[in-house]
């Protein structure tokens, strides 16, 4: 196959839709010989947070000198985005020769009476082999969805991480937040040390009767492990950092948001069970330089400068409330010109109402993706608060008339759904000369 046949191959899988449970990984696994099972893994689930918290951890352990693989989904402009060795994406004909390898698999499942495995099942077949066969000393891998009945929860980590639990995905994983943190406990394997950031206390007591059922030591940020800011700019910000055995000053961290340096703190004392289970050696330089080299686009991703756009995937009412914090932190003199567009099953109207206030002129656009549902609904929400408002379906369209009512001195804020930030951004860049 060539890359671009193969990508239609796999596309063509999403008509199997999202079809929950482990069966039919775990076969295609075995007829793979278990490609899984010959790798050291990092598990990370949670709501928010899990890509920025898996980002640091590959930066430090590549860092390190370590080879580091990551998977991660979804991805913001290219599907190669979603493996990576060391930073580099994987190359387009390793992923058309492995879809080569796998499609075979596929079709005798079928007819030895399985059920077709879905694409992103395919997806994560695919990440175990390509890591499995290019020798990474280890594998920080994203859950894609929830945790328990996600594809990934086939591996037996090393450690597991739950940045937090909020309201996202209700639809297919509960409607409140302890049937949730349950969905998320999921990845909790017997005897694995787990590391959570969530300080809800029904989210917490989920989390720690999974582990005491299970065995596991549960470190949790926030009670034992802590954090201090000292400064921040448009270009990142500092802190210091209290763990289990390392009390670290001024640390450099260049992505902006509060709520990345509870990610920090995360994906540090993470690093320290590592440590501390004599998996990784590191020192305090290697972190340092490690999280300094950090780079995950999209979130509070600053471009250009006039006007200065600012783009985040808040796709959730949970990360609306991290971006609003960030505008009234970062650009409290700055007026806003918000772009928006979300996927049908989020909480659109909590996200509305939280953002929208912050904003002077609002234009409403659809995400790419046969998800959006009623996007336009989303307009008659933000009208409640802001008197400019605005549809544009086209997001390039939508974007370019975000930039054309900017007024010197105000900044262009766009969020929502990743697939339509990306597209998004994809704009920016271009428009800027980034690309």
């Amino acid at each position: 196959m060539q890359y671009q046949e193969a990508m239609e191959y796999l596309q063509n899988l999403t008509k199997f839709g999202m079809n929950f449970g482990l069966g039919r990984e775990t076969e295609l696994l075995r007829r793979l010989e278990d490609p899984h099972r010959r790798i050291r893994v990092i598990h990370v689930g949670g709501t928010n947070g899990k890509g920025s918290t898996l980002a640091m951890l590959a930066a430090v352990l590549q860092n390190a000198g370590y080879r580091v693989g990551t998977f991660t989904s979804p991805h913001l402009h290219s599907y190669t985005e979603r493996y990576r060795i060391n930073g580099s994406q994987i190359e387009p004909e390793q992923v058309a020769r492995l879809i080569t390898i796998l499609r075979p698999h596929l079709e005798d499942m079928v007819r030895d009476g399985f059920e077709h495995p879905t694409e992103f099942e395919v997806s994560t077949a695919m990440a175990f082999l390509y890591f499995w066969e290019q020798d990474v000393d280890f594998l920080v891998l994203e859950v894609g969805l929830g945790g328990a009945i996600d594809s990934t929860n086939v591996v037996t980590p090393l450690l597991s991480i739950i940045t937090n639990v909020a309201m996202d995905h209700m639809d297919y994983l509960g409607h409140t937040l302890v049937e949730i943190a349950r969905v998320k406990a999921g990845i909790i394997k017997p005897g694995v040390p787990v590391v959570t950031a969530a300080a809800n206390p029904e989210v917490l007591e989920v989390i720690e009767s999974a582990c005491q059922e299970k065995g596991c030591p549960l470190v949790r940020v926030g009670t034992g492990v802590s954090w201090q800011p000292s400064d921040h700019s448009l270009r990142g910000q500092s802190f210091d950092y209290s763990g289990i055995n390392r009390q670290l000053h001024n640390l450099w961290l260049p992505l902006m948001g509060g709520h990345q340096l509870i990610n920090a703190a995360t994906a540090l004392v993470a690093l320290e069970m590592l440590e501390k289970h004599r998996h990784v050696v590191l020192n305090e330089q290697t972190l340092r330089d490690g999280l300094a080299a950090v780079v995950w686009p999209a979130r509070l991703e600053l471009i250009g400068e006039n006007p200065p756009v600012l783009i985040d995937g808040a796709h959730n009412y949970d990360g609306a409330c991290s971006l609003r914090r960030a505008l009234d932190e970062y650009f409290a003199d700055s007026s806003v010109i918000m772009v928006m567009g979300m996927l049908g099953d989020k909480e659109r109207a909590k996200v509305v109402a939280e953002l929208a206030p912050r904003a002077r002129h609002v234009i409403i656009t659809r995400p790419n993706s046969p998800r959006a549902g009623n996007w336009e609904q989303m307009a008659d929400e933000a009208r409640r608060y802001v008197t400019h408002v605005e549809t544009v379906e086209d997001i390039s369209i939508a974007v370019k008339a975000g930039l054309a009512v900017a007024r010197k001195g105000d900044l262009v804020c766009i969020t929502g759904s990743l697939y339509m930030v990306a597209d998004a951004r994809e704009t920016v860049l271009r428009l800027n000369n980034h690309q």
